[in-house]
């Protein structure tokens, strides 16, 4: 487990989760790898600790009291899109976890789960995030322009005229993709394994519904896109239009 440096700040992790033995195996272990914890019971606490506190990363259960992961993870999208979130679930189902990405979650992990993996989870969606997707050298990168649109990979900013646009992670990352190469199709197989490391079948509306939560943001009309835009039968592309 690596410690932060001497007198750089500690990630800060909030844990959503009811079983106690769960929450406290979890905070036990991020606390001594140099993590900064909080731990939340229930859905109602697990919100208003991630508006208050805002915390690097979630680990969010999604079988929670009085409200569960899934009306979580949809609430802080909207009041905190930046916050990335990796959601626990208890069943090996498909169903749950596109569920959970089509709210938003970045990553999920099914238990039974390793404290180590888990941490690796973490580390990856965080180190995406603080560096423009994965991409090296992405911290000194040029913004992007398109048109009204304007991108700052350093800042993980966007901008549309004068109007600044909160996306979540990977809101972003799939603009940058997109922006960074106008013209070219994406298959949404591509899209899932580059974005989202993800290779199986039933996945492809998780997809579809960032796309079009990213055109509710950025188009000036979602229902007839200017930017994003739909090459049926195969995925998505940006315009190459000036």
């Amino acid at each position: 487990m690596e410690a932060p440096a001497t007198g750089e700040r500690k990630t800060f992790l909030l844990v959503v989760e009811d079983d106690e033995n769960i929450s406290t195996a979890i905070s036990e272990y991020f606390s001594r790898a140099g993590y900064s914890v909080r731990t939340a019971e229930d859905g109602v606490a697990g919100v208003e600790a991630a508006l208050q506190d805002h915390p690097d990363a979630i680990v969010l259960d999604l079988m929670l009291p009085k409200m569960d992961g899934l009306a979580v993870c949809k609430e802080i999208r909207q009041k905190a899109p930046y916050i990335p979130i990796l959601m626990l679930t208890a069943k090996d189902d498909v169903v749950d976890k596109v569920l959970g990405l089509e709210m938003g979650a970045d990553d999920y992990i099914t238990k039974p789960f390793s404290l180590r993996e888990l941490e690796a989870r973490i580390k990856s969606v965080l180190r995406r995030v603080r560096t423009g997707g994965g991409s090296e050298g992405s911290s000194e990168e040029a913004p992007i322009v398109r048109g009204k649109l304007r991108i700052d990979p350093s800042k993980r900013e966007v901008m549309v005229g004068d109007r600044q646009v909160e996306l979540t992670p990977k809101e972003f990352d799939l603009l940058r993709l997109f922006a960074s190469n106008p013209g070219r199709v994406f298959p949404r197989k591509y899209l899932l394994e580059k974005i989202w490391d993800y290779s199986y079948e039933g996945y492809d509306r998780t997809i579809d519904s960032h796309i079009n939560r990213l055109r509710a943001k950025i188009e000036e009309n979602p229902e007839n896109p200017q930017m994003v835009l739909t090459v049926w039968g195969i995925g998505y592309k940006f315009s190459d239009e000036p």
